[in-house]
């Protein structure tokens, strides 16, 4: 589907009794790797015949260009600096962890619904904070943490139980265990609400694509993998259709930041851990609702990962959690196709804000050279795009619009001193050894 698809059906209804989510979830998928924005590298068809019973969001952000922040950010609707998970991601030997007070969306969606987590966590492993099922998930089936993470189990938990089942990992059938239990969870609640996180581990490297999908793409085994994703929402669509469940059932298909070293972010700037360009940010969204979102329509109201706690809130007819959110209610932009409710996103680089998306502008004051983060606002080469004539971010405009940049560099300024008393007070151990430990590899 191309992203200038219009309407083809009058304005729905949001549902009139409680809808049940189903949150599709990748893992470094790039804004290029399907082919719903003209991209035609790897084709989704799954993905596009979303898109034509659906919405597809064409400037979606995820809330990090990371990890670990990034999940924190979609499951507490916070940018997650506010969490204490905006510096880096969580490594083995790492104590860190989502703090028990975060309401989660699984929380919050409590207790009318039934709520599952099926993939990969990476929210933290130790102590208080692991498992899932003490942040509002009544079933987890998946992995801690990134499949290229050792050492690396199947991890098992139940709601009311401090009990982890453990096995081993087959890693070329991971994605289908991930998503055989997601279907396992729907069938089993079908009478009643559930959100189902099918938090897929996958493209993430190394890839490990089933057998029946090896040498598919043409694109290696990047590609393959990403066929089997697609595969996997068409299987999802067609259970959910087989159940009677696909007109009140809101699905979602993101990623959780742009590719890593493979992949493709399309026409867009940077990768996964870049700076404040869109590569490492924007990342496809689809969503379907039969009935109830419109048909074939493509949106380019700006919207971000921490939206969809309290747009789900507000579908289920559950109240916004009282802590301080910065995700913002977005049933109308997916309805409707209205404007934004955010007047500008900000993007974070670890725990420093390094970019500001408004609907038409985007300002970057900081990048990366040879490993060197450059701080371009100090050396007179901070950066004004006009993302409505150039979302590749190519071409510097602030000189031809003064009063923009002016505006911009201001709110720069505030969200820099909002945020910055947030900042963590040190580097986390483990990752002053892993900086030890590149510096030696390097040599």
């Amino acid at each position: 589907m191309d992203a200038s698809t219009q309407p083809s059906s009058p304005r729905p209804e949001a549902p009139a009794r409680r809808p049940n989510f189903v949150l599709v979830f990748c893992d470094d998928l790039g804004f290029g790797d399907v082919s719903l924005y003209g991209e035609k590298d790897i084709i989704t068809p799954a993905l596009e015949a979303m898109a034509r019973r659906g919405v597809v969001l064409s400037n979606f952000y995820a809330a990090a260009n990371i990890c670990t922040p990034s999940r924190a950010g979609l499951l507490t609707g916070r940018y997650p600096i506010r969490t204490g998970l905006g510096y880096e991601v969580i490594m083995q030997d790492d104590d860190r962890g989502l703090p028990l007070s975060e309401i989660t969306i699984a929380r919050a969606l409590k207790p009318e619904y039934a709520t599952g987590l099926f993939g990969k966590w990476h929210l933290g492993h130790r102590g208080p904070f692991w498992p899932p099922t003490r942040h509002g998930f009544d079933r987890f089936f998946g992995i801690p943490y990134s499949h290229d993470m050792m050492p690396l189990a199947l991890c098992e938990a139940e709601a009311g139980s401090d009990e982890v089942k453990t096995t081993e990992v087959d890693y070329p059938r991971l994605q289908q265990e991930f998503y055989e239990h997601a279907e396992r969870f729907i069938e089993e609640h079908r009478n009643q609400p559930f959100f189902v996180l099918l938090s897929l581990s996958a493209p993430h490297l190394p890839n490990h694509p089933l057998p029946d999908y090896a040498h598919s793409s043409g694109r290696g085994a990047y590609g393959d993998v990403v066929r089997e994703i697609d595969d996997i929402v068409g299987r999802l669509i067609a259970k959910l259709r087989a159940l009677s469940l696909e007109d009140d059932t809101l699905v979602i298909f993101t990623s959780d930041n742009g590719p890593w070293f493979e992949g493709s972010a399309g026409r867009l700037r940077d990768r996964k851990g870049g700076a404040g360009y869109d590569g490492g940010y924007h990342v496809p969204f689809v969503a379907q609702m039969p009935g109830h979102l419109p048909q074939g329509v493509a949106v380019t109201s700006i919207a971000m990962a921490i939206d969809l706690l309290p747009t789900f809130c507000r579908l289920a007819g559950k109240p916004v959690p009282a802590t301080r959110l910065d995700g913002r209610d977005i049933t109308e932009v997916l309805l409707s196709g209205t404007a934004s409710p955010h007047d500008e996103v900000l993007l974070f680089d670890n725990e420093i804000v390094v970019g500001i998306r408004t609907q038409r502008w985007k300002y970057i004051d900081t990048s990366y050279y040879r490993g060197i983060r450059m701080p371009l606002a100090r050396m007179g080469y901070d950066q004004l795009y006009d993302l409505s004539a150039d979302p590749g971010e190519n071409y510097n405009v602030g000189a031809d619009f003064p009063d923009v940049l002016a505006d911009m560099r201001a709110r720069m300024k505030r969200a820099k001193a909002e945020f910055a008393p947030l900042k963590s007070k040190e580097i986390p151990p483990v990752f002053a050894k892993l900086r030890n430990l590149l510096a030696h590899l390097q040599d």
